[in-house]
């Protein structure tokens, strides 16, 4: 009774004091429920603010693979398209070369997209190519999941009959890989991805609209983005065909801005930062900044080198020849000289039509990794020293460390006369040990009259391999100004 009596008195008098609004706290036990915190801004400033994932400063190495129909024609570059019929092309030499090609060995009327046929795969057996990787050493593989050319190596629901499913091997290239990938332990994946398509219509004509228009990006480039991520989970995605318009137009801070908040690789996906037009080097994960890039100094900003073992191309090339390709010691080289300046390097590959890599390509990958096995302590997860980057005094002398300095690598890319090293930068104290990677013994080092550190080297017969050569240094004496 006592409590019909308060309801209709409350249902009276809880109106005039602004209705069940204000009083129902007093008839609920639960707390008032919280509003949701404002999404973030899709800007440079926040998304440029997440750190860079661990783990891709730890990996060091990747393989960059560039494959797709231009591999059938496999003349001058992957740009083959371009260069035959854009207008204006970007190669006026190339394209001669290429019209005279295509007039000497294919039939009036041969279209580019009548390549796609022969891109048949057939010798594509991607947990050899995994086997391949995961001896070479590297720690992410970096796959061009569609290259300017507009042909996805996925079946795309956002490209229609121009695809790899609907055309030529009709197999997913890329999910095939990813899960040859995903049965390494140490192996990562990852995709390339152009946002331009050079002879897209709707492509072309919001080009011609100053990019006003997005219709382009609206329709085909962000579904198609967010299709990579969701099916395939990859943790590097690799932007590029970016510079053409702004970032605005590519919609890239919306996608990046989901792809860190939302999506299932929130956690450890990296990016690089071909964005939109004026974001390489300033926008975006680590910077690539231009092909093949070298800053030749420590940088502020984790960066990477991506670079391809055909000096010429990053397709595959029939033309090709012994010269054009970097030789083991060059290879090495420029992962030293990139890893003791701050960056990684995406070592790039270009298969054959169908499915095979190329002996060159293998050779120098195998022995990459038989050289990690000995000196890959100096190179993963290790540190630039931001005292010396290389020596001052024996220039083919480079540096990386440890534990905050504790332990300190002395790479050598040339072996020195009689034996004996001299470095400026690296000094020691009597607690130092120094020894060979790859050799039990140890190193005796004195200091010179011109205070130089002087090493005495074992033997070179005694050395395991002929390329480059790592010196440890425990517990050296640290520099106070250099």
């Amino acid at each position: 009774m006592l409590i019909f009596i308060f309801l209709v008195l409350f249902n009276i008098f809880a109106p005039l004091y602004g209705g069940l609004d204000r009083y129902g706290s007093i008839l609920s036990k639960d707390p008032p429920t919280p509003s949701p915190s404002p999404k973030p801004s899709p800007d440079w400033n926040y998304i440029d603010s997440r750190p860079l994932p661990s783990w891709y400063d730890k990996a060091k190495i990747g393989i960059f693979i560039h494959w797709g129909v231009f591999s059938v024609p496999s003349y001058t570059s992957e740009w083959f398209w371009n260069y035959w019929k854009g207008n204006p092309t970007p190669d006026l030499k190339k394209h001669k070369e290429i019209e005279k090609f295509m007039e000497k060995n294919y039939k009036p009327g041969f279209s580019y997209q009548d390549f796609a046929k022969d891109f048949t795969a057939e010798f594509y057996d991607p947990h050899r190519w995994a086997d391949l990787f995961e001896k070479s050493g590297a720690k992410y593989v970096v796959l061009t999941s569609k290259h300017h050319e507009g042909y996805t190596m996925w079946p795309s629901n956002y490209s229609f009959s121009w695809n790899s499913m609907d055309v030529g091997p009709h197999r997913d290239i890329v999910g095939e890989l990813r899960d040859a990938i995903a049965s390494k332990k140490g192996l990562r994946f990852g995709l390339y991805h152009s946002l331009y398509e050079w002879f897209n219509p709707l492509y072309i004509s919001d080009k011609k609209n100053n990019f006003s228009t997005q219709n382009f990006v609206n329709n085909k480039i962000l579904p198609e983005m967010k299709e990579l991520v969701l099916k395939y989970r990859p943790e590097i995605f690799w932007s590029d065909g970016e510079a053409e318009a702004p970032s605005k137009y590519w919609r890239s801070e919306e996608f990046l801005l989901w792809l860190y908040e939302e999506s299932p690789v929130r956690k450890t996906v990296v990016v690089n930062d071909r964005w939109g037009q004026n974001t390489a080097c300033k926008h975006g994960g680590y910077y690539t900044c231009a092909d093949r890039y070298n800053p030749g100094s420590l940088q502020n900003h984790k960066w990477e080198n991506a670079m391809t073992l055909d000096r010429n191309t990053w397709g595959f090339v029939r033309t090709s020849t012994l010269k054009d390709y970097l030789s083991i010691h060059e290879l090495i080289q420029t992962m030293v000289e990139t890893i003791s300046y701050g960056g990684n390097i995406l070592i790039n590959i270009g298969p054959a039509k169908d499915g095979t890599i190329s002996p060159i390509f293998e050779e120098r990958l195998l022995q990459l990794g038989e050289w990690l096995n000995i000196n890959g302590e100096a190179i993963y997860e290790s540190q630039p020293w931001k005292f010396c980057q290389h020596d001052n005094k024996t220039s083919d002398a480079w540096y990386t460390t440890k534990d905050n300095g504790a332990i300190l690598y002395v790479i050598l890319l040339k072996w020195p006369e009689n034996n004996t090293v001299y470095l400026e930068c690296a000094d020691i104290t009597d607690s130092t040990k120094l020894s060979m990677l790859g050799l039990d013994e140890k190193l005796v080092a004195s200091k010179t009259d011109k205070n130089l550190l002087k090493i005495a080297l074992p033997d070179k017969a005694k050395v395991k391999n002929d390329w480059a050569w790592t010196i440890k240094i425990t517990n050296p004496k640290m520099p106070q100004v250099l």
